[in-house]
């Protein structure tokens, strides 16, 4: 089939939406689709790329507690079509498909079967709740919704009910496996990692105070910290006036430094406040073998089950991080379990099973659309044959 994979954040730059979409257009490829990246451009990039198909100009905006993207153009109508015309896709599948505006508009000139990928999860949003009787007309031209999580259905489902398929983010369980610990950090002083944008929904300050309680009864321990955002001037504050010793800020890293990393950890801490719709950072620790201890929130207990793949704490409770993060280090044992189960939990969410997985839904949808006679004028691919029995991954949820 000829598939477009649309994200509205300007790729490839770095983001979960866009790591994403990069391991579905590899699986894709690899299972003998045709696929093209609809996406817009940031900065000084160029209009087209290869596969990468770029229309209109990105810009930053706060969304969700974090940094998000919308995209803009003068000519969005007249250049969609010219590409839509051209490529002429089977399938067009939208990552986030109401962010403003380059998924809108291909989505309302698409003559394609869409499927819709919903990454995101909060409370309330505002723009959802004034904006749904307007975005309910590009709701209905979805004919297939995928949810990353429970927690990301839940989101979306009360502004735009239906059916929902659970697909979850997916990791490359080999790339973290074969990694080298970093020498001068393997010392005999427990190393507790984090990873993540310095932001206040991803909790460092609470693993600051955590640390700090721990380092005031007498324990030694090293926190490593690999992220950049606008809270890192607080907590370089907070370790100076603390005077904690043993916390390394680390910045950005390479991929290879991460992979380094994660097997350095004798263990990684997540202690996300919320609005985390997956996570997908544990899933590369625990493909690293590094145990878990993260925040009991809805995105996360998706992945970590509790005392079995990792130990879940309260947000926002310091003294309950603190009190995991010295279980683990006092019970070896414990560490090894731990790191023994999420190697084999971080196999079931590998791109291979999540991209068959992702694959089999668009057969399904396509074949329910060809038995309504409702398939679109642009799908022109062989209908897919059902597929035989196979270990699920995902299910719908209504």
């Amino acid at each position: 089939m000829k598939i477009g994979l649309v994200t509205p954040y300007a790729f490839p730059n770095p983001g979960g939406v866009n790591d994403h979409v990069a391991s579905l257009y590899r699986i894709l490829r690899a299972r003998g689709h045709d696929v093209r990246i609809i996406t817009s451009s940031h900065g000084l990039q160029k209009a087209s790329e290869g596969d990468i198909l770029r229309i209109g100009k990105g810009f930053s905006v706060p969304f969700n507690g974090s940094m998000g993207t919308i995209t803009l153009s003068p000519t969005y109508l007249r250049q969609m079509r010219d590409v839509l015309a051209r490529e002429r896709f089977d399938v067009l599948h939208f990552h986030e498909p109401f962010v403003p505006f380059l998924s809108l508009v291909t989505l309302s000139v698409s003559t394609s079967v869409n499927v819709a990928t919903f990454h995101a999860f909060g409370g309330l949003s505002a723009s959802y709740e004034f904006g749904k009787r307007a975005l309910g007309h590009y709701a209905g031209k979805l004919h297939g919704r995928i949810a990353v999580s429970p927690a990301a259905r839940h989101f979306i489902s009360r502004y735009f009910p239906g059916e929902y398929k659970i697909l979850p983010n997916g990791v490359e369980p080999s790339r973290y496996a074969t990694g080298v610990p970093i020498a001068r950090y393997r010392n005999g002083v427990p190393n507790i990692l984090f990873v993540g944008r310095m932001e206040s929904r991803k909790g460092l300050i609470h693993l600051l105070r955590a640390v700090r309680k721990i380092q005031r009864d007498g324990k030694r321990v090293r926190l490593l910290i690999v992220g950049t955002g606008p809270g890192d001037r607080e907590a370089r504050r907070y370790v100076l006036t603390r005077q904690l010793n043993d916390v390394e800020f680390l910045g950005r890293v390479t991929e290879a430094q991460k992979v380094q990393l994660f097997k350095t950890a004798d263990m990684f801490v997540s202690p996300a406040t919320g609005r985390e719709s997956f996570g997908i950072v544990l899933l590369e620790a625990m493909s690293a073998g590094a145990p878990i201890i993260c925040s009991d929130i809805h995105g996360y207990r998706g992945v970590v089950r509790r005392e079995r793949d990792g130990l879940l704490v309260p947000p926002r409770d310091p003294d309950a991080l603190a009190e995991a993060i010295r279980r683990l280090i006092d019970d070896p044992e414990l560490r090894a379990r731990l790191s023994r189960a999420g190697e084999e939990r971080a196999e079931l969410f590998s791109w291979e099973h999540v991209g068959a997985s992702v694959e089999e839904y668009y057969g399904f949808v396509i074949r329910r659309l060809a038995e309504e006679g409702r398939l679109p004028t642009g799908f022109t691919a062989s209908i897919p044959a059902a597929p035989g029995p196979r270990r699920q991954i995902g299910r719908a949820h209504v």
